[in-house]
């Protein structure tokens, strides 16, 4: 499984996207969910070490998150939306290429409570979500991938407003929103097999959404199994499942400033400051870095590191643990 990149993949996400999600968190820390009202565990946070090439993190790097919430189902991405100063994780509950509508949203206050444990939810309120993962909040419209298909609803209300289903599509990863408003998101490029793993569709893509019309903006194998995605004052940027490299889109969906990280399985990527922050699974680690420096590791011993979010006001990390059923969060320094 990890003898090739391929293979580096399909580990790192079968180990999770295929099992029953009900697994509890294993954590001798962790109580389970807190309902409304109640809060989460709160510690304390520190600072990142250099690595250019492959680094192990160590207990020296290790530090306790400044907030720990527990009790998620699969939670595969954590998005901060600021008009309303909480947090929403997108809880796949199942395996993340089923069509079962029980996925849900959780809602998180930044203090340490959970507000709502299913605040958009499958089968409730006439919503469909399979298997939600990255989110996007643009001109009050929240926004989900959802496998082959981009769910829009209320930001405020949670209503559903609608679909953008995209033809051709496998697996729809993480979604990010330019400063015009259109919206970008990836497609993995893989699907369950019949043995239970993953295997390449060829799909791999990153998709705009214009005024509600999906289109390619970039399409080839060779993308290296997109995942992340995040839009800054230079372009799209996208970083890999297969290849570990974070890069650049043009506007015309050429790969540019293409820079190989220390390790890989990478899944979410945010900007602050000019430096990205990108969540590895096999580092099991967050790395601080950007084309033009070495990328060293910012937080370790963090298991199944997702879609990781940004608080911006506070400048704070979110990091879904996939397999663990948390969300940690981590001040920056």
């Amino acid at each position: 499984m990890r003898q090739t990149l391929l293979t580096i993949l399909t580990t790192s996400l079968v180990l999770v996207a295929c099992r029953d999600s009900s697994k509890s968190d294993q954590s001798p820390t962790t109580s389970a969910l807190a309902p409304p009202g109640q809060s989460a565990t709160i510690t304390g946070a520190a600072p990142p070490a250099p690595a250019q090439t492959a680094v192990e993190p160590t207990a020296a790097k290790t530090h306790a998150p400044a907030l720990r919430y527990t009790g998620f189902q699969t939670p595969e991405s954590v998005l901060y939306d600021e008009a309303n100063d909480r947090y929403l994780v997108s809880n796949i509950n199942g395996k993340s290429t089923e069509v079962d509508n029980n996925g849900y949203i959780s809602v998180l206050s930044p203090d340490g409570k959970v507000t709502m444990d299913k605040w958009i939810a499958g089968g409730q309120n006439k919503v469909t979500l399979n298997a939600p993962k990255g989110s996007a909040i643009v001109a009050g419209v929240f926004y989900v991938a959802d496998l082959d298909t981009v769910r829009m609803f209320d930001a405020k209300s949670g209503a559903p407003k609608g679909d953008v289903k995209i033809a051709g599509a496998a697996f729809l990863n993480d979604i990010a929103a330019g400063t015009d408003g259109k919206i970008y998101v990836t497609d993995s490029g893989i699907k369950a097999s019949a043995k239970g793993d993953f295997e390449p569709t060829s799909s791999d893509a990153v998709y705009v959404i214009d005024k509600g019309k999906a289109s390619p903006l970039a399409k080839d194998a060779s993308l290296g199994r997109p995942n992340g995605i995040t839009v800054g004052p230079t372009g799209v940027w996208v970083v890999t499942l297969a290849t570990g490299e974070l890069y650049r889109l043009d506007e015309k969906g050429k790969k540019q400033d293409a820079v190989k990280l220390p390790k890989g399985s990478l899944d979410g990527v945010v900007m602050s400051d000019g430096m990205f922050y990108i969540s590895s699974w096999d580092a099991s680690a967050v790395y601080k870095g950007n084309p033009t420096m070495p990328f060293e590791v910012a937080i370790s011993n963090v298991k199944s590191p997702a879609d990781i979010g940004l608080d911006t006001k506070r400048k704070r990390l979110l990091i879904p643990l996939f397999t663990e059923n948390v969300v940690e969060v981590y001040e920056m320094k």
